[in-house]
This record gives structure tokens, sequence and C-alpha cells, in this order.
């Protein structure tokens, strides 16, 4: 065996021994104590000398057994001859031995609990700086949010229903609620008079683009609702908007093939919203592909966005 395989045996040995709990070694110690005691009981009485009138049974020997590896030595029982000799000066060697490696142990034990606890100390400090970031882009972030969610009342519901200031996104809003789209939103913050789905596509685009910057600027592995939902925010408006589902202008909407101004094109797609009686199965002959795409986008980041909304009000008040 090469010095080099030695020393990396050793070290091995080393890395195991160390890695034992103390309490094992500590149990060692104390049931080494009776297994010796039993073999000096075997041993003939004349391999010792033994102080008169002194007893010779196995409690007598457990003392003897219990000084010895503790190395007290009173002198009281002595090894006289070989055997005894032999035997007590292995008890000895591992009393020492085991107490060693129980002292190794602590250190171990102590060195990973220092460990551990500047590990702890450094995911409080980095945990807090985390969160101070957080709650920094918090108002931006719900502010994205509840515009995104009020421009889906918008979408969702008829301009004849918008009650404007108490706006409220109905998640068990249907096909045929979308019918008036294409009117303004109606609601007070919203100065234009564009339509209020040409609204929320520009809405879900600067939500998107917050919540990415947002998972850009903080580590939001800190929080895993919140970095799930984030992620699943801004997937599903990729998957929707890489598709060209919606342009901008709301011409771009109608079934191939159509032709006419912009706001007959806008009646007819609203009065077949409104007429739909075929449930939620749209196919690309229908000529309601586009808007179907809309209602399922709605209904799955509207629901994302209040659970962002909870998550992220739930941090800040934690």
């Amino acid at each position: 065996m090469s010095l080099q395989t030695t020393s990396n045996w050793f070290r091995h040995f080393f890395h195991v021994v160390s890695n034992i709990r103390p309490l094992v070694w500590i149990c060692s110690y104390v049931c080494l104590m009776p297994v010796f005691a039993l073999i000096y009981w075997w041993l003939p009485d004349s391999q010792f000398r033994i102080p008169d009138n002194a007893g010779t049974d196995f409690g007598s020997w457990l003392y003897y057994s219990i000084v010895t590896i503790t190395t007290l030595g009173f002198g009281d029982y002595t090894p006289a001859h070989g055997w005894a000799q032999a035997v007590t000066a292995v008890e000895v060697m591992c009393g020492l031995i085991i107490l060693g490696l129980f002292l190794n142990a602590v250190g171990s034990m102590k060195s990973e609990i220092d460990v551990e606890s500047e590990l702890e100390k450094q995911r409080r400090v980095h945990y807090a700086m985390e969160k101070d970031k957080l709650l920094k882009s918090v108002p931006a972030v719900l502010h994205n949010i509840n515009k995104f969610l009020a421009y889906c009342y918008a979408v969702t519901t008829p301009e004849s229903k918008r009650t404007g200031i108490d706006a409220e996104y109905n998640p068990d809003f249907s096909f045929n609620d979308m019918c008036d789209l294409f009117k303004p939103t109606g609601l007070p913050f919203d100065k234009t008079r564009l339509p209020a789905v040409e609204r929320l596509m520009k809405c879900s685009s600067q939500t998107s683009l917050s919540l990415d910057s947002l998972e850009t600027r903080v580590d939001l592995t800190l929080w895993p609702e919140l970095l799930e939902n984030c992620f699943t925010f801004v997937a599903n408006w990729q998957m929707f908007s890489s598709f060209d589902v919606l342009s901008e202008r709301a011409i771009a909407l109608l079934p191939k093939g159509e032709s006419g101004s912009e706001e007959v094109a806008e009646s007819k797609i609203a009065s077949e919203i409104a007429s739909w009686k075929d449930g939620t199965d749209f196919n690309e002959h229908s000529g309601m592909r586009e808007i179907g795409e809309l209602y399922h986008f709605i209904k799955e980041n509207a629901a994302v966005a209040r659970q962002l909304e909870a998550a992220i009000t739930k941090v800040a008040n934690s």
C-alpha cells in the first residue's frame, strides 16, 4: 500500500468517525464497562492482587472496570499477571481512544453548528434584502395587476352592465358577455376612447414586462408560489401574443375575406359573439377562433393575476 493510499484511507476514516454523533461514542464508552467487567470476572482471581475481604463478584469487577476505563486507578484492585495486565491495558486504550473520538465528534458537531448558524444568518440577511427589493416593487406590480383585472372586467362585461367605479372582474363570465369588447372601457382611469380589447392587450404587455422584470431583480425562489404565478402569467402572455392572436387594431379580428369599414366589422363580430351558442370549442373556420383564444387567455391569466395579488399581499404583510 502506497503512502498516498494510506493517507487517503486515514482521511476517509477520520471523515467517517467525525460524522458519528457524540452520543454514540458515549454509549460505546459506557457499554465497554460491563463487557470488560465480564472478562475480569472470567479470569482467575490469581491474576489480580485483591485487597483482603474484597469481593470478587461481577459487581466488584464492574467497579474495577469503571475505575480502569476512566483511568482513575485507585490501586485497590491491581492486575498482577499477564492476562489481567493485557486486558486492563486494552481497556485503558479503548477508553482513551473513545474519549478522543468523542471530543473529535463534539468539535465536529460544534463546527457544523457554527457553519449552519452562519448559513442561517446569511439566509436571513438575503431574505431581508430580497424582501426589501420586493416591497419596493409591490406598488407598481399591484397597480399593473389591478389595471389588468379592470380591463378584463371591461372586456368581459357588456357595456350596459359596466358600473365603472365598483367594477369587479367576474371569473364566471360567458363568451357572450364579451360582445362589447370593441367599445371603450368606461373605466374612470381610462380617458381614451380606444376599444377595451386594445387597452387589455397593452395592459397585458405592461403587466408581463413588470412581472418579468420582478423575476430578474428579485430572488423569487424564496417565495415559490409567487415565482410560479409570475412565470405562468408571463408564459401565457408570450404564448398568446407570439401567435399574433390579436393585433392592436380590431379590424384584424375579421375572418379572412371579410371587407368593410372598421366600425362595420366590429359590429358584425360583436353580433356574432352575442349570438354565439356553440360553447367554447372554437375552430379555425368559425371566424371566432381569435376571440376564443382571447376568452381562454382572460380566463387563465385573470385567475393567475388574482393569485399573484394574494401572494404579493401575503408577503408584504408577513
